[in-house]
């Protein structure tokens, strides 16, 4: 098996499961209860909750926990709105499906909401976004690292706009939480969200940060766990071995085999008929996003996925989307094209082999299917 699918999700890491079992075993007292099993579990709570305040420079006092990346971008976007009384929306149209699922929300309340199309370069235009703001935009929410082809957006510079009219911003981080610097992106907005199994932790388990200042209005009034934020008891197991995950983050030398490891794929690629899709602005390497021209790219996957190559055609959250591929139907590209997509994500885990061995069996697919694709 070669996986070839991290930015789907990464498999959990032995420190982090040998920490779940240890905590699940010794420390699984309710974090709420006032007894000395309850302090235990309300120490490992706000001990993680300082760690990724630390990894972000950001106050631990705005940071909570969730049941994933999806919720997280639920609970801080609709907190953010429900907490002022200004009714317009500004996005984009590459957004993660978390984030379109809120903005639906909103409009069924009555917001308006703007989603922004994409560059040929993958970002959003500045001068468009600054244009479309209003005294009644109430959030600016732009992905930091595109799930599908892996784009970075200016988030600093959308910050530094929103700043002069005094508009939140928020930021969907799941994608580069451990994996790319956040600590300056962190401190300009007013929230982000990150998620655990994208860096070896538990799956269900994830986090939002929102600047203590910003005044928020519950989702759900009424609960009493995560200051009022969210509902259920905390699970304090999947909190420590999300911790033990945090120990493992990407290193400067990680970057470099990321960039090794693309380069090289896109260099073997150059044989056949694949067209990268990337971005000539900032661009992070462990994502890759492609097509193979007159191929279907679930079709590509299927085919890889019966030899051992496992990729995806983009966004888990999106298989069961007929907008899948909403980054490069974003960027311009046709509905045809963009049935064409495929995705490849990577990890410094991987080797060069298992990249030379996966184009060479593109290539036999592509072979394969040559009569249908040149009809």
């Amino acid at each position: 098996m070669v996986y070839l699918d991290y930015a789907a999700t990464a498999p959990m890491s032995d420190e982090a499961i040998r920490m779940y079992g240890e905590v699940a075993t010794t420390y699984y007292g309710n974090a709420s209860s006032l007894h000395e099993a309850g302090w235990y579990a309300a120490q490992i709570l706000q001990l993680t909750r300082e760690q990724i305040a630390s990894i972000l420079s950001v106050s631990s006092d705005g940071i909570y926990f969730t049941g994933s990346g999806t919720e997280g971008n639920l609970i801080a976007i609709l907190s953010i709105i429900l907490g002022q009384k200004k009714r317009q929306i500004i996005t984009t149209m590459a957004e993660h499906t978390s984030v379109h699922a809120a903005m639906n929300t909103l409009t069924r309340w009555g917001y308006e909401v703007i989603k922004l199309p994409l560059m040929p370069c993958g970002q959003i235009n500045l001068e468009e976004l600054e244009m479309l703001i209003t005294e009644d935009t109430a959030l600016i929410s732009v992905q930091h690292i595109n799930a599908e082809i892996g784009v970075i957006q200016p988030i600093e510079e959308i910050c530094e706009i929103a700043k002069k009219y005094q508009i939140p911003v928020h930021t969907d981080c799941v994608q580069s939480f451990g994996k790319v610097p956040l600590h300056d992106i962190a401190k300009m907005v007013d929230s982000l969200t990150v998620s655990a199994h994208k860096i070896g932790g538990p799956k269900g388990m994830g986090a939002i940060y929102i600047h203590p200042k910003r005044i928020i209005e519950p989702l759900f009034p009424g609960v009493t766990h995560e200051k009022g934020m969210r509902g259920g008891t905390v699970d304090i197991p999947s909190v420590a071995a999300f911790s033990a995950a945090m120990n493992q983050l990407f290193t400067e030398q990680d970057l470099v085999k990321l960039t090794q490891l693309r380069q090289y794929m896109l260099a073997e690629l150059r044989t056949l008929p694949i067209e990268v899709v990337e971005s000539s602005k900032e661009q992070y390497s462990g994502i890759i996003g492609m097509m193979a021209k007159g191929m279907e790219g679930q079709l590509m996957m299927l085919e890889l996925s019966e030899r051992g190559f496992y990729i995806s055609t983009g966004s888990a959250c999106d298989v069961e989307q007929d907008e899948g591929t909403k980054t490069v139907l974003a960027m311009g590209y046709t509905p045809s094209q963009a049935r064409q997509f495929f995705r490849v994500s990577l990890h410094p885990k991987n080797t060069l082999e298992e990249i030379e061995e996966f184009v060479e069996e593109m290539g036999n697919i592509i072979k394969k299917h040559e009569f249908s694709m040149n009809k």
